[in-house]
């Protein structure tokens, strides 16, 4: 059952027309549903239309979001990363939490997002992220792909895109790898994403995003959730996600 009670949250979808590895992306058609449309349907299952909002920098996606019925905003396109348009939402749509899904996870679980909904408003949780365990070779080598090491409170200790935690062998024992679903209370997400805020040193060197709230002392929740498929990072992922629509009809 989708999460419909109370209005202090809102997940916010990140969709930025433009992309350095695949542009135009969003707008891609799988199984004659756009990618964004497919990642809409998934937050679906997990909260009501009411509490959906894709924040976009390009008239393109609002039209296409009209034409799906799911309430939309634009955001500029100075934007660094996802969380920085999800701070800007924060600016102009006040709620205590905001739960990012970006818009190429076509494949995103709704008990992912639905976890996360639930666990950022307890009391202690101001940031809350998501991981699953890697199990195969590849993944865990693969520099697409940010690995995390957690602690015994279920904090993270740190987040990578080289393989960690690593041994002198170079052997691959075990690990876990992020789930791109975050939650963020207010008052943590315009203090350290805003249009005055900088990239912080590491965060500029991994390119990742949640680490700029490690680098600020902040503790981060990591909850463990079903992985996805796969995001649409390019156009083998675009042919790949075709591939998997196929087989599933069959």
């Amino acid at each position: 059952m989708p999460i419909s009670k109370g209005n202090n949250f809102i997940v916010v979808i990140p969709a930025r027309l433009g992309s350095k590895r695949f542009s135009g992306k969003l707008l891609k058609k799988i199984n004659n549903s756009t990618v964004i449309e497919l990642t809409v349907k998934q937050c679906l299952k997990a909260t009501d239309r009411k509490n959906i909002i894709v924040a976009t920098d390009h008239v393109s996606i609002v039209n296409e979001c009209k034409r799906i019925n799911i309430p939309s905003i634009i955001t500029s396109k100075l934007c660094k990363t996802g969380t920085d348009r999800v701070s800007e939402v924060a600016e102009k749509i006040k709620k205590k939490f905001y739960i990012n899904v970006q818009g190429d996870e076509i494949f995103v679980s709704p008990l992912a997002i639905k976890k996360v909904i639930l666990e950022i408003q307890k009391k202690d949780n101001g940031i809350v992220n998501c991981y699953t365990n890697i199990s195969k070779k590849k993944e865990f080598y693969d520099l697409n792909v940010p690995k995390v090491l957690i602690n015994k409170k279920s904090n993270l200790i740190y987040i990578s895109r080289a393989p960690i935690p690593y041994n002198k062998k170079g052997v691959f024992h075990s690990a876990k790898k992020q789930v791109c679903v975050y939650g963020f209370q207010r008052n943590l997400l315009r203090k350290f994403f805003s249009k005055l805020s900088k990239k912080t040193k590491i965060e500029s060197i991994e390119d990742i995003e949640i680490i700029r709230f490690l680098e600020n002392n902040i503790n981060i929740k990591m909850i463990n959730v079903p992985g996805s498929n796969l995001s649409i990072d390019t156009k083998k992922n675009l042919y790949d996600a075709k591939k998997i629509f196929k087989n599933a009809k069959r």
